[in-house]
């Protein structure tokens, strides 16, 4: 029971972790198209 719980906890951890990345890439690629939709109304 404690390695599955063990198990749980560290699969836990990477799932949070892959999470924060893709909010990170996801911000960025926002922050870039809203930049091209910004300059294509500008320019």
């Amino acid at each position: 029971m404690q390695a599955i719980n063990a198990g749980y906890q560290g699969l836990s951890l990477l799932v949070e972790l892959n999470w924060d990345r893709l909010f990170y890439i996801g911000t960025i690629a926002a922050a870039l198209l809203g930049g091209a939709a910004l300059g294509s109304l500008i320019g």
